[in-house]
């Protein structure tokens, strides 16, 4: 499958379609997410690329941040909570170069389908970064502590919904499968690639446009901050 296609079907459409259900679950900031936005400088402009429902616009109340996302369901509730947001992609961005003192990419760069793809991507973050500015990037891991144990980089991970409450008869549920006979949830297949260990780091290195100040492994993902060089 193309990887336009791969995340076009697996990524883009399942979000728009479990945009609800996913929002609903995401509420609580990650620490670390937290921490880096906490400690920027008063009065600091962001930009939070893949902002989902707008979890972490909200958390550091001074400085501003304009979040974007592929989906537009996501964007459409991100505005009714009050937030500045946009729909666009990673890979086109836009802003003006050097805009932002900071960037932040929660759980995205994971759902591009070729190393060239996800390179770019992180182009693109560093692109419309401030030279000295940081950014914070997130990613699943393959080297999973939890319950899910993986065999391959490249998966498809499945997002579960409750089929009474957010897809009543009558409703489409394009591209989704039953758990089992008779079962109440719909499944979403969505595409992840899982980073190994060092992954993240070298593919910012190759960038040859920041240099790592930390990285490490949270809640199952590795996340690196990079300053803008």
């Amino acid at each position: 499958m193309q990887p336009n296609h791969l995340e076009t079907t697996h990524v883009h459409e399942v979000y728009n379609l479990i945009a609800d259900h996913f929002s609903a679950t995401r509420y609580k900031p990650w620490p670390v997410v937290d921490s880096f936005l906490r400690e920027l400088e008063k009065g600091s402009l962001g930009a939070d690329v893949g902002c989902g429902n707008g979890k972490y616009l909200g958390v550091n109340k001074e400085v501003f941040t304009v979040g974007s996302d592929r989906s537009d369901k996501l964007i459409e509730i991100v505005q009714k909570r009050g937030f500045e947001a946009m729909v666009c992609d990673n890979l086109s961005l836009p802003y003006r170069d050097a805009c932002f003192d900071f960037v932040i990419s929660i759980a995205v760069i994971h759902h591009m389908s070729s190393p060239e793809r996800r390179l770019e991507a992180l182009k693109e973050l560093l692109r419309i970064t401030r030279t000295g500015g940081r950014i914070l990037v997130f990613v699943w891991a393959f080297e999973q502590e939890g319950k899910r144990k993986y065999q391959e980089q490249d998966v498809f991970v499945p997002w579960k919904m409750p089929k009474k409450i957010y897809c009543p008869e009558g409703q489409p549920t394009k591209g989704s499968t039953p758990t089992e006979e008779g079962s109440q949830d719909i499944v979403y297949q969505r595409y992840y690639h899982l980073f190994v260990k060092g992954e993240l780091d070298e593919l910012i290195t190759r960038t040859g446009m920041a240099t790592i100040e930390t990285s490490g492994y949270d809640r199952d993902n590795w996340y690196c901050v990079a300053r803008k060089t």
